[in-house]
């Protein structure tokens, strides 16, 4: 898949302490997230965010998590903690969902703040993604940048979307055709396999929690800095596969 120039690069996701922040900046991620998903082990609450979110230089997205929760709600977490971005990581339809009606609402609620979009391969490929994509233009509300994760069962618990280590087949990737949206990839990236997932699907930006712990929700520095080292060379490296293939 193609992209255009995404929100960010580096991601480290699930921060949950300033330390931890603070870490991930100086190994040179462009952004971090932090994560109110209910059920999820790197969830924090408003006051630990904000602390996150002080710790975060000005240029570096601190980028909110969210699945399933109404535009007001994220709305006011937006203006409490400073939040530069918000990521929608909810199910794409049925209970738990972020519905495609939601990147206008947010707009309309906590104003221009850009709306990322997780979204799932599966086993049709991105077919019910676009689905969702095409309603959400058609609703007056694109989001600015995807996330390509790895799928979940329907039924999923929130807390279970995302930081699972669940990876995405990076050759089924590579084969679609474009979004047309900037984009990221996520799902069981560590720093073993980040330079490889970049260089087959041609991703620009890329999303990581688990990959870097020592624990959930602990990140390791060691672990961080090798994992930006090799993504950022591998991003500025560019794909094998050939360009124009999907």
């Amino acid at each position: 898949m193609s992209s255009a120039e995404p929100l960010f690069h580096v991601k480290i996701c699930g921060v949950t302490t300033p330390a931890d922040a603070r870490l991930a900046v100086a190994a040179g991620a462009d952004a971090i997230g932090v994560n109110f998903v209910t059920g999820s082990p790197r969830r924090v609450d408003a006051v630990t965010a904000q602390d996150v979110a002080a710790a975060v230089p000005p240029g570096v997205a601190v980028v909110g998590v969210f699945a399933g929760l109404p535009a007001d709600a994220i709305a006011a977490l937006v203006r409490e903690v400073g939040l530069t971005a918000v990521q929608l990581h909810g199910h794409l339809e049925g209970a738990g969902s972020d519905p495609p009606e939601s990147c206008a609402a947010i707009r309309a609620a906590a104003g221009s703040v850009p709306v990322i979009r997780a979204l799932r391969l599966g086993a049709k490929g991105l077919a019910e993604a676009r689905g969702w994509l095409a309603a959400a233009v058609a609703a007056g509300g694109t989001p600015e940048m995807v996330i390509i994760d790895a799928s979940v069962p329907a039924g999923a618990a929130a807390g279970v979307l995302g930081g699972t280590g669940a990876r995405v087949d990076w050759g089924a990737l590579a084969a679609e055709p474009p979004l047309g949206l900037p984009w990221g990839l996520a799902g069981g990236l560590d720093p073993g396999n980040v330079a490889e997932a970049i260089r087959i699907t041609g991703a620009s930006a890329v999303d990581v929690a688990s990959g870097v712990e020592s624990a959930p929700g602990r990140k390791d520095p060691q672990r961080l800095e090798a994992f930006v080292a090799a993504a950022r060379a591998a991003i500025a490296a560019g794909p094998v596969r050939p360009p124009g293939r999907g």
